[in-house]
């Protein structure tokens, strides 16, 4: 019975012809409709992720990482979304997928604990910020220049312009120090004097020397106080404030002025020395 059923001519065609017909109308019509949805994905999903980049370069004070982090975020979401579309349009049930490919995600999330706890701590890098590219930071050790935060590591370059990276796991988990997080930082010396100079002298010709110079700010106070009493001379504490991009420069021009500045003033800057007693005895 089947098999004249199967043969019935239907409107001048046979059945069999006709059930082909629109089985190949109907996987056209669906992949026609696959076609257009991918493009229309990929279309939404660049125009979303350059509006969102836009807005970093929009406003100064946004960070481009963070803000590059979010597009490629919603680029992924959107074409995520439209692989979905895609197969409900070819009739595939999505619940079985997605549970397939969350145990399939558990499965490689277990092998792969480093690297997805490298991931987990880029994203918490890039979303609290405690450092930025182009921050001087010292991290597990490391000190240099931030060029670049990715998912999986933070990029250094030292100051002999080295490449230094550094997995985001031991960035996120250790200290750092970033010295570019304010505008303002404070400098620090130690000027060591004979113990016959004149104390009211030394801490003037030290004021003077730092102070005029134009990269002290004008609107802080210096701090110039006796720290110790060493065996071979009266220490002098000094601090001063100064811009954060000037810091190494006037840091260390300030340490050979202030030695000329009290040659100057004839004041001893003494060496470490030790006298010796010779007892003879008959």
């Amino acid at each position: 019975m089947e098999d004249l059923l199967t043969t019935e001519i239907y409107n001048g065609r046979r059945l069999d012809d006709f059930v082909s017909l629109e089985f190949l109308v109907a996987v056209f019509g669906s992949l026609l409709s696959a076609i257009l949805v991918i493009l229309a994905g990929f279309m939404i999903s660049g125009w979303v992720a350059r509006r969102i980049e836009a807005l970093s370069k929009r406003h100064a004070r946004l960070d481009d990482t963070l803000f590059d982090f979010l597009a490629n975020l919603a680029r992924y979401a959107i074409l995520g979304l439209c692989f979905l579309i895609v197969l409900n349009t070819f009739g595939i049930q999505t619940t079985s997928l997605v549970a397939v490919i969350g145990a399939a995600g558990l499965a490689i999330g277990l092998a792969l604990q480093g690297t997805l706890s490298n991931v987990a701590a880029g994203v918490m890098l890039i979303f609290f910020r405690p450092l930025k590219v182009g921050d001087y930071v010292t991290i597990n050790g490391e000190s240099g220049t931030v060029k670049a935060i990715n998912l999986n590591f933070t990029e250094l370059a030292s100051i002999g312009n080295y490449q230094i990276i550094i997995p985001n796991s031991e960035v996120w988990g250790n200290t750092i120090t970033n010295y570019s997080a304010y505008d303002t930082r404070q400098a620090e010396w130690i000027f060591g004097v004979g113990y016959g100079a004149d104390l009211g002298r030394v801490e003037e010709v030290i004021r003077e020397t730092i102070t005029a110079d134009p990269r002290f700010l004008s609107d802080t106070e210096p701090t110039i106080k006796v720290d110790a009493l060493n065996a071979s001379s009266v220490d002098f504490l000094v601090r001063a404030w100064v811009p954060r991009l000037e810091f190494f420069g006037y840091w260390k021009d300030m340490n050979r002025e202030v030695k000329q500045a009290l040659d100057a003033a004839d004041i001893e800057i003494p060496f470490p020395q030790r006298s010796v007693h010779v007892i003879r005895e008959d």
